[in-house]
């Protein structure tokens, strides 16, 4: 993949991520394509504002389209649909697909995703991202970027490859600091440390913002409680996570001041929340190798409840 060339990119999903990224890539000169639902006809008309710390974007030109089958074949596909929508994979994406030359990549949360997506387009066109970022959509068409953060890539197996580089590179040339890895199983552990108890939280203990967690001493311990569940569940799958890591989720949460994430968001509007890809599937695989997770399973239970209602 040749990261000076323009590529054809489409952006499914997007929300607050998918949006964050393709505006990014669209200035950066690619021919970027966004599927949307609810805001089609505002995107189209008005185009996308990107308000990120230091700069504002607006991007008033916008390939904006409701179905695939008008975007049609593309050099990479970025996938930032909530998970709780991965059964629409067979449905949406075959249409973007360019037999061996497409890259599938999936910026999604949690773990399962690019095991929906290999038996569709094959190991060797999927690669796993994640993204480290505080991003809302606040109205139609408007995205708000509070800490630009980072992306990782990873390959489905195996070391970073120059693929992965490429992309990684893609993501750089368009102001995303990102950089491929060698291990997709370490990526997806160390995010979810951050996503499991502070997404968890916000919403188990009333729908509170990340500065009520990490100020409350309680709330803070229980956050610490499931990062180490998580750490003693990866190690079991040769995943070694640092307690700096753990330390460095607080520290930022610290600084982020009053933020909602992303599963309090989708909860308070009465969308789905990811429950099972944040976590059930992390708490799956735990248990699968004898570890004993009993805060990622009361709040696994109390999320589950919580979201029917």
């Amino acid at each position: 993949m040749n990261t000076l060339s323009k590529k054809k990119i489409a952006i499914v999903g997007a929300g607050a991520i998918g949006a964050n990224y393709g505006v990014l890539l669209a200035r950066a000169g690619h021919d970027v394509h966004f599927l949307l639902r609810s805001d089609y006809e505002s995107v189209r008309a008005n185009g996308y504002r990107l308000k990120l710390p230091d700069e504002e974007i607006i991007l008033n030109s916008v390939n904006a389209h409701k179905s695939t089958d008008t975007i049609g074949p593309c050099d990479v596909v970025i996938i930032a649909l909530k998970t709780t929508a991965n059964a629409v994979f067979s449905e949406v994406l075959p249409a973007l697909n360019n037999p061996g030359k497409t890259v599938f990549v999936t910026l999604q949360n949690g773990m399962g995703n690019v095991e929906r997506l290999t038996p569709l387009f094959g190991t060797e066109n999927v690669v796993g991202g994640v993204c480290f970022v505080c991003i809302n959509r606040t109205a139609h068409g408007v995205i708000e970027n509070y800490m630009p953060g980072y992306v990782h890539l990873a390959e489905v197996n195996g070391p970073a490859t120059e693929r992965t580089q490429a992309l990684a590179e893609m993501f750089s040339g368009a102001g995303c600091a990102c950089k491929a890895v060698d291990s997709l199983d370490r990526m997806l552990w160390y995010k979810l440390c951050w996503n499991v108890p502070f997404n968890g939280i916000a919403i188990s203990a009333g729908g509170i913002t990340t500065d009520k967690i990490v100020g409350n001493p309680t709330l803070r311990e229980l956050a610490g409680k499931l990062m180490h569940e998580l750490k003693h569940a990866a190690a079991e799958y040769g995943v070694a996570i640092a307690e700096k890591h753990i330390e460095n989720q607080f520290t930022r949460t610290d600084e982020m001041g009053a933020y909602k994430p992303s599963s309090l968001i989708d909860y308070l509007e009465g969308r789905p929340v990811e429950v099972e890809s944040i976590w059930g599937e992390p708490l799956r695989r735990g248990k699968a190798r004898g570890v004993a997770m009993p805060n990622l399973q009361c709040l696994y239970e109390t999320l589950a409840q919580v979201v029917k209602k």
